[in-house]
């Protein structure tokens, strides 16, 4: 709408429910009253510039996450006459200064923990946007940014200029107004912005940067992923810890938390090509086979010195103290009791410690980044508050960041919350999934269908997978080198992905499924899907997860886990817990969308009867060009 429009509309008090109606989701007292305060504040500046023609494009969601810009301004540059567009963060802090001395990070009034600087916070959605949106690419002047403190005075937030200003992160107070009205002038005409709004919103997206595309990149030569308000936070935390353990002699721990496709690995990446880059003593270290090896072929392609970055949570039984300056322990839900295997040598089963005081022993600033919904196996145990305990127990800093954008499943959050509420995870009802626009789930009558649909789908540069609850056996290689086809559904079977690590005639070893093209013939498990994202994914629910009663119940007498075998080892409540968390990772590997067959009939039904309305999402979708790929 444009800034009149919006002016009119808050003098009726609708404003808040015209922009819940626009998000599709309920919001808060506060961040209603927000919008009444800050947005008739920024109307009214355009207004008494003469720009009450000027589009204000409310709570934008940045594509392909659930990300949402504050205000993108849509109008015409009054000197080209080309479209000009403006991102304004709303800030209503009346107090910030910097965090520990940090350019990036400031301490809020009244508020737990650091904020990212809101210089940095724009200009990284400036970034963001420049490097997705076709339209911007053809612009011959980039998007510019700028944060309004429309509470504060220069004094109040004196620390905030000390950061040096560029096009997309100027800094404006209350203080400033007149100042902030002639930028508005200078980027904008009085004129009417419907047109520049019209294709900014229908511009082409370009394809998100995967991680393990641009991986050897992010370490050799430079950063090549934008990251957004709580991923930039975390990223700041751990460099300052690293900075504060040298010049303080303090160590510290960092613990981040998200759900999947919230940047965890992200995060881990560019730190580590960060570190790397500036010669710190650096590695990273998961408690996944596939994900590790993975990251070694990637992330290490060409270099032996880059491959030696990546380890496992194990490999730090005998470290030295301290000996590295930061350990990245991606995937950290996965840590476990002890370091102890069937390997280790007696002498050092006697002596071993907690796997977790292993890894904060081995670095001077430890992060470990986890989601406390992907614990699939019996003995895994890290989460939040056993971490965070045992860092306090040593007297160490603790710094917590929760991720609470999406990067994968469309950037849908309310799939995510859909699948939680179906599994019944964290207390909350299952509901009816209508569609929102953002991620194309659908259902399918037969395994057939299911493959059918994903084969469809592939095409250069584009990715799709099945996987399944583990309720089929799994064999070893025929003689003859062939994969033994023991997911069987009434007619049609597939093999499960390699066991090994060793191909098998044209299948990739069981490191590679989700990543070497030939993956697409076998079905994965949640082993080796963990950690990974594919553009489509196929989901084959198995008897080990019905419906009954109109309720999802577990039964772990049809799985084939080993590790459920002995209900010593594991109970009856620990098994439906894991099982439901498998399929929460099954379910949330898609970047685009999901297609989902049950084994059993009476839970097709119910699985109908929670998905009314499939919409399949129509997306300007740009196929990667020969650079993206290179």
């Amino acid at each position: 709408m444009s800034a009149d429009g919006l002016l009119r509309l808050s003098a009726t008090g609708m404003l808040p429910d015209r922009i819940v109606e626009q998000i599709g989701r309920n919001v808060s007292p506060a961040e209603r009253r927000s919008w009444s305060h800050s947005l008739a504040v920024l109307g009214q500046d355009l207004a008494d510039a003469g720009l009450g023609q000027v589009e204000m494009l409310v709570e934008y969601q940045l594509p392909l996450t659930s990300k949402r810009v504050d205000v993108v301004l849509a109008g015409v540059d009054p000197r080209t006459s080309d479209d000009s567009y403006v991102v304004v963060e709303l800030k209503q802090w009346s107090y910030a200064e910097s965090h520990e001395g940090s350019e990036t990070l400031v301490a809020v009034e009244h508020a737990h923990g650091p904020r990212l600087h809101p210089g940095v916070q724009v200009e990284l959605y400036c970034e963001y946007l420049t490097d997705f949106l076709g339209i911007l690419a053809e612009q011959r002047n980039p998007v510019r940014g700028a944060a309004y403190l429309h509470n504060a005075t220069d004094r109040d937030i004196r620390d905030l200029f000390d950061r040096q200003a560029t096009e997309q992160s100027r800094i404006f107070t209350k203080q400033r107004r007149g100042q902030f009205l002639d930028y508005l002038r200078t980027h904008l005409a009085p004129a009417s912005g419907a047109g520049a709004a019209d294709r900014f919103l229908t511009s082409s997206v370009r394809p998100s940067r995967h991680l393990l595309r641009y991986a050897a990149q992010e370490l050799k030569d430079r950063s090549r992923f934008t990251l957004l308000d709580e991923q930039r936070v975390a990223y700041e935390l751990v460099l300052h810890a690293v900075e504060k353990a040298r010049s303080a002699d303090r160590k510290s721990v960092v613990v981040v938390s998200g759900g999947p496709g919230s940047g965890k690995s992200v995060i881990a990446l560019s730190v580590l090509g960060e570190l790397a880059r500036q010669n710190r003593s650096v590695m990273h270290a998961t408690g996944s086979r596939s994900f590790t090896q993975t990251l070694r072929r990637y992330a290490g392609k060409g270099s032996t010195r880059l491959k030696n970055l990546f380890g496992y949570f194990n490999s730090f039984m005998s470290a030295e103290r301290n000996g590295l300056d930061v350990l990245i322990c991606d995937e950290a839900h996965r840590i476990r009791e002890t370091s102890v295997n069937r390997f280790t040598p007696k002498a050092r089963r006697e002596e071993a410690r907690s796997q977790i005081d292993e890894l904060i022993a081995a670095a001077r600033v430890p992060v470990f980044l986890l989601d406390e919904h992907q614990v699939v196996k019996p003995g895994e145990l890290g989460n939040v508050e056993v971490i965070s305990s045992y860092a306090k127990k040593l007297k160490l800093d603790v710094e917590v960041v929760s991720l609470h954008g999406q990067f994968r499943c469309g950037g849908s959050e309310t799939y995510e919350g859909w699948v939680v509420d179906l599994l019944g995870l964290d207390g909350g009802e299952p509901s009816v999934w209508t569609g929102d626009g953002k991620v194309d789930l659908r259902l399918a009558e037969s395994p057939e269908e299911l493959e059918a649909f994903l084969a469809s789908k592939q095409a250069p540069g584009v990715t799709a997978r099945m996987s399944a609850g583990y309720c089929w056996p799994w064999s070893d290689p025929r003689p003859d080198d062939s994969l033994v086809p023991d997911v069987q559904v009434d007619l049609w079977s597939r093999p499960w992905n390699v066991k090994s690590d060793r191909s098998v005639g044209e299948a990739p070893g069981s490191a590679f499924w989700a990543t070497d093209p030939n993956g697409f013939g076998q079905v994965g498990c949640v082993y080796t899907a963990q950690g990974f994202e594919y553009d489509w994914s196929g989901v084959i629910v198995g008897p080990d997860l019905v419906a009954r009663d109109g309720r999802l119940v577990t039964r772990r007498e049809k799985s084939k886990d080993p590790a459920f075998r002995s209900r010593k080892a594991v109970s009856d409540a620990e098994a439906d817990l894991l099982i439901r968390n498998t399929y929460k990772v099954l379910l949330t590997r898609g970047l685009k969308g999901t297609i989902v067959y049950s084994t059993d009939a009476e839970t097709r039904e119910y699985l109908a009867s929670m998905v009314k309305v499939i919409r399949s999402v129509e997306t300007v979708y740009e196929a990667p060009t020969d650079a993206d790929l290179s």
